[in-house]
């Protein structure tokens, strides 16, 4: 087996290689770089925004694009959090803890050395993950039948909303609202019009383009457009300032390791985004450090194991994704809506049915990473520069794009007033303090959910038991059980405690 994914990995870079496809990946990373370093515009509101030009191009270098949006953005994010002390993203939160206290010691650029490392080795080790642990679901991709995709993916519904920031029941509830937008239009099966109050134009769906953008594009724009000053800095790092010593790489060597073995156990569960990931290895690295109390203070440490956690968890991130068609964050699931537009489904055959795809797309992340570290070193400068642009014309030229994108996808004025709707609604529920990823990956997950769930009971004659009666379905029922008692627990204990500070709060008073 590990002769044949090697083999199958060398056709993968003869497809990776190609010059079309090379093109669109050198696009994907270069853009997602350049979106990692601005505030608020996210890898998901990039990869919105140029979702619709997938529409007119091949699956292999439309998904090799979005890929290298993805793990670009991982790497500029890093940029603004060391420089400049501006968590542009929410996983590159934690490395700000140590990585501008770094900078103002005059070791900015060793620190931006010392995350191209780390970042270059955990990508590195999640590909090969990725390369092993694949094709071993391949094996087992005939025992899931619609009893135990539907259990599947179940699990990354409930996880994906119980775990997501903020209270569990407002992600519960996001997720609820995806799934209902995702169930809008004509029954596959019975012809009726659903959940279309007897607008015709909705009589196919929702836009995934229109519901993105509104969401992770129009939504993020609205919530920062009193952001209106430049950001940026006199900052500047040398070429020469970036290579570390032999005892800082030594210093780091450990926390690197850590954090990608952290990001890798994670990455293949589906609801744990990047943030709880570096966040962990952070908290991890603190623990076991010997010097702990110079975290916070300028740890390469500090930096080094988030951001491997970071990456490792990105590249290990597309093994359920592609494998299991369960997205562990709302960016694969945009990336799984992705393929479903292409004509492709997602799950354990598609590693036979598309192996051009699949191999091309791990080849392409070591292409992509390499990339990303020969464009890093010349272009720090740049992106430092860039960040001193008001937001006023980074934001006006991006919903301009955004309108042009999203009206050419289908030459539907319609789709535009979505985007403006979904734009709308989106900053309210952030200034509401509502997650909306979960509405995404409701969106996505919701059709497939209740086309197993209606096949399964078809199967069995409307027997219920069919979802516990295969060890796999059984299993993530369980699971998804778990999920939601742990919930109750917690949510109960919280409670608990409340009332008992209240309570001693009141006898104070008294006394």
């Amino acid at each position: 087996m590990i002769f044949q994914s090697l083999s199958d990995l060398w056709q993968g870079f003869g497809v990776a290689l190609q010059f079309n496809n090379l093109l669109w990946s050198f696009v994907g990373v270069l853009i997602g770089n350049l979106i990692g370093v601005l505030p608020g515009m996210g890898a998901m509101s990039a990869m919105s925004m140029l979702l619709p030009l997938t529409y007119v191009m091949q699956p292999v270098p439309a998904i090799l694009m979005l890929a290298g949006i993805f793990y670009g953005s991982q790497y500029g994010g890093a940029i603004g959090a060391i420089l400049l002390n501006l968590p542009c993203h929410p996983p590159h939160a934690v490395t700000c803890l140590d990585g501008y206290p770094l900078t103002r010691k005059g070791k900015g650029g060793t620190a931006l050395g010392i995350t191209m490392i780390s970042s270059f080795f955990a990508a590195s080790f999640g590909i090969v993950v990725m390369i092993f642990a694949s094709p071993l679901l391949v094996k087992v991709a005939f025992k899931f039948g619609p009893a135990e995709l539907f259990s599947i993916m179940m699990v990354g519904l409930i996880a994906g909303g119980t775990m997501s920031r903020g209270r569990p029941l407002k992600g519960v509830a996001m997720t609820v609202l995806g799934l209902v937008l995702g169930l809008v239009g004509t029954d596959v099966n019975s012809g009726v019009m659903r959940f279309t109050f007897g607008i015709t134009d909705l009589a196919d769906h929702v836009e995934l383009v229109a519901l993105a953008l509104g969401l992770f594009g129009v939504a993020e724009f609205l919530r920062n457009v009193n952001k209106m000053e430049a950001v940026g800095s006199g900052t500047s790092v040398r070429m020469r300032d970036m290579r570390p010593s032999k005892s800082e790489l030594k210093e780091s060597f450990f926390p690197m390791l850590r954090g990608t073995l952290v990001g890798t156990i994670f990455g293949a569960m589906p609801g744990t985004g990047p943030t709880i990931t570096t966040f962990l290895a952070y908290a991890a690295e603190k623990k076991l450090s010997r010097k702990p109390e110079q975290f916070g203070q300028g740890a390469l440490g500090g930096v080094a194991a988030p951001e491997a956690a970071s990456h490792s968890k990105t590249q290990v991130d597309f093994i359920p994704t592609m494998s299991l068609g369960i997205p562990g964050d709302p960016v694969m699931a945009l990336i799984l809506g992705a393929l479903l537009i292409q004509g492709i489904q997602p799950g354990p055959q598609l590693i036979t049915e598309h192996a051009d795809l699949f191999w091309g797309l791990i080849a392409s992340f070591w292409v992509g990473n390499v990339l990303l570290m020969i464009l890093n070193v010349p272009l720090i400068g740049v992106w430092v520069k860039l960040l001193q642009v008001p937001y006023r014309y980074l934001y006006s030229a991006a919903l301009f794009f955004i309108c042009i994108g999203v009206y050419t996808t289908n030459n539907s004025l319609f789709q535009v007033g979505e985007v403006a709707v979904f734009g709308v609604a989106g900053a309210l529920l952030l200034a509401l303090k509502f997650p909306v990823s979960p509405i995404l990956l409701g969106y996505v997950l919701g059709p497939m959910v209740e086309e197993n769930f209606r096949r399964a009971l078809l199967i069995s004659n409307g027997e219920l038991m069919v979802f516990v009666q295969s060890p796999i379905s059984a299993v993530f029922v369980a699971i998804s059980a778990l999920l939601i008692a742990l919930q109750i627990y917690f949510w109960m204990k919280a409670r608990w405690h409340d009332r008992r500070h209240r309570r001693l709060g009141a006898v104070q008073n008294r006394a």
